[in-house]
């Protein structure tokens, strides 16, 4: 049974709220102003420019968790970010750097950094990356923005095989499988989930009037910081593991089949 009694809704967007061709519901965002008593949270991986481009009629209303939970951004003012050190970042792009078939972006709070590569690795950081420049070196963007992130683009959807293949990762960072093709480092303390507990303590909102949905990896935390959590049937094996319920997939709509039972406390306004 959906608990209707929710305060807070946190979803993941790629592979949750949006369809596989990056489409999200036709009634989100009615249902998000048909529901002002509840703080509607997009967490994802992509970053702030990005979901803000999204859903411009709710940009006064939504909070964002930005880049797996290094930035958090509401009403157009970043709230908290947790930036990566000079050090950890230069050796992340030596690391990784090294390693063939692979593409770096760091991701920044003003914008996202990367160099030109293969087209299919541009077209995904342009996908993903509202705020994205281009720079021939990366080093040169150390110092110039706050870089909470780095995220790395494997090509022929290797990023698990390369995820286990890591080693030697300093203990201050910590590397999360974000999507077939995406590895994702950030400081060991950044998450979605502790983003979340620190937004429920702000909002002093309990963990069991929280919701969240999720279906990768980088949603393992999110889940586990909301009392009702739902990975999708598309979802990796190991979310479903920890979750408390499993809700249809992304194409069919999963999301909004559980937010539909929860009652409008206002009108649906049309959008």
């Amino acid at each position: 049974m959906v608990n209707k009694n929710v305060k807070l809704v946190a979803v993941d967007m790629d592979g949750t709220l949006l369809d596989s061709g990056k489409n999200a519901p036709a009634d989100f965002e009615s249902w998000v102003l048909s529901h002002p008593e509840i703080q509607t949270v997009l967490a994802s991986g992509r970053q702030y420019a990005t979901l803000r481009d999204m859903f411009p009629s709710l940009n006064e209303c939504l909070m964002y968790v930005a880049d797996n939970g290094s930035f958090v951004f509401k009403q157009g003012k970043m709230i908290y970010s947790n930036a990566i050190s000079e050090e950890d970042i230069r050796w992340c792009i030596e690391y990784f750097g090294a390693m063939p078939g692979l593409d770096l972006i760091l991701c920044g709070a003003k914008a996202a950094y990367m160099k030109h590569s293969s087209g299919l690795a541009e077209e995904n950081g342009r996908m993903y990356y509202h705020s994205l420049e281009f720079v021939d070196s990366l080093e040169e963007c150390i110092g110039k923005d706050i870089i909470a992130k780095i995220a790395v683009f494997i090509d022929e959807y290797r990023a698990e095989e390369v995820y286990n293949s890591l080693s030697g990762i300093p203990e201050t960072i910590a590397a999360v499988l974000s999507g077939d093709s995406w590895i994702d480092v950030a400081n060991r303390s950044v998450s979605k989930g502790s983003a979340m507990e620190a937004i429920e303590e702000s909002l002093h909102i309990k963990k069991e009037e929280s919701m969240a949905f999720g279906d990768y990896l980088n949603d393992y935390d999110l889940l586990l910081s909301c009392g009702e959590s739902y990975a999708m049937e598309n979802a990796h094996p190991k979310l479903k593991e920890i979750a408390k319920y499993i809700t249809a997939s992304n194409d069919e709509d999963g999301v909004m089949k559980i937010l539909r039972q929860i009652p409008a406390s206002v009108e649906t306004p049309q959008v």
